[in-house]
């Protein structure tokens, strides 16, 4: 790629096509009014690019700053009424720890016996925890490195892609609310007690090995501004909608330089884990509406098992309880990740039983 007639750097050029490859998806999404086009599109858009070959990338350190806006936008969502409604919460998200458990006994036979991966593969790729949380334990581990990466991208996918049509569908809940306010109609004195939060925050997370640092840590100091009235709003659209952006096209750059038989054996595998995992958050999901621990729409939200930051995203744009559904989320992370450890201390020196590539 050349500017100017100058050749870009190589180590630029893969995110600039990739942005690119992200900004025709939202071209295409947004005219076709199709929806969560800053989110779906460059995420449908980054799996054609990457089906048919072209090799891009995503941004990089712009995707993780971004990342930091989702977490003030939760963490903005923690108002005081929240906070005294946390002891109800203590049974809905009690349900998390059965849910994950169960998902774990199913999900590490179909991927051992059904798809022929071996004992740490399987294990990484049936947790349903975050995509880079997985694939730095898996691969610690001794796991497959691509093969996790492919699993865990189709799981959020897929998930992240069917929620719209289930919400709809089943519990007449679209997911079509604007994601914010403009930041014209947001006091300047606010977003910049946002900024702070959310690099400060970032920082501080990073500094203290907290995992998922890039939300966790806006989203903790964003509550306490919330709490003490500092700010009174959401991060601006704007900043919401390029989060979702670099969302989106991180996930489908997983896919980069896939091979027939990945599509063939881990894509596929991956899609039919998908639908065990949906049946199974589904039912998770009634029994919480069935026992009057949260509406449909929330309920849906907080098991169904897509990446953190992704379900943020939709529980904002379908006016759902964010902090709810959010909590859910981290303690469903909480659950895998302190398990994980647990799990390769007896699995370490282990044959993965990867498949020659």
């Amino acid at each position: 790629m050349r500017l100017f007639s100058r050749p870009i750097p190589s180590d630029l050029a893969l995110p600039l096509r990739g942005g690119a490859v992200g900004l025709v998806g939202l071209g295409v999404f947004a005219a076709l009014g199709l929806p969560l086009p800053f989110l779906l599109g460059p995420m449908a858009a980054g799996l054609i690019a990457a089906l048919s070959g072209v090799r891009f990338g995503g941004l990089g350190v712009v995707a993780a700053v971004l990342r930091t806006v989702l977490g003030v936008a939760v963490g903005a969502s923690v108002t005081p009424e929240l906070v005294g409604r946390l002891p109800g919460m203590a049974i809905s998200v009690a349900l998390v720890i059965p849910m994950v458990a169960i998902m774990g006994a199913v999900g590490i036979p179909y991927f051992r016996r059904v798809c022929g991966y071996g004992p740490v593969t399987s294990y990484y790729a049936a947790m349903p925890g975050g995509l880079q949380d997985m694939l730095a334990f898996g691969i610690e581990a001794g796991g497959n490195a691509r093969t996790l990466s492919l699993v865990h991208a189709t799981r959020v996918i897929a998930i992240v892609s069917a929620a719209p049509l289930l919400l709809g569908g089943l519990y007449d809940a679209p997911i079509n609310r604007p994601a914010g306010l403009p930041a014209s109609m947001i006091p300047v004195g606010e977003q910049v007690a946002m900024v702070v939060a959310a690099l400060l925050g970032w920082w501080a997370a990073v500094r203290v090995r907290l995992f998922g640092a890039a939300i966790l840590g806006p989203m903790i100091l964003a509550a306490a501004a919330r709490l003490t009235g500092l700010i009174d709003h959401r991060p601006p659209a704007e900043a919401i909608e390029a989060a979702q952006f670099v969302l989106g096209l991180g996930v489908a750059a997983q896919y980069a330089r896939i091979t027939l038989g990945e599509l063939g054996r881990d894509v596929t595998a991956a899609l039919g884990y998908c639908a065990i995992l949906a049946a199974i958050s589904l039912v998770f999901a009634e029994i919480a509406v069935l026992g009057g621990l949260a509406p449909a729409r929330e309920a849906f939200l907080s098991f169904a098992p897509g990446g953190q930051a992704e379900m943020a995203v939709l529980a904002i744009l379908a006016g759902a309880d964010v902090a709810y559904v959010v909590t859910h989320h981290i303690v469903r992370l909480v659950v895998v990740i302190l398990g994980a450890p647990l799990v390769a201390g007896w699995m370490r020196g282990t044959d993965d039983g990867r498949d020659p590539r």
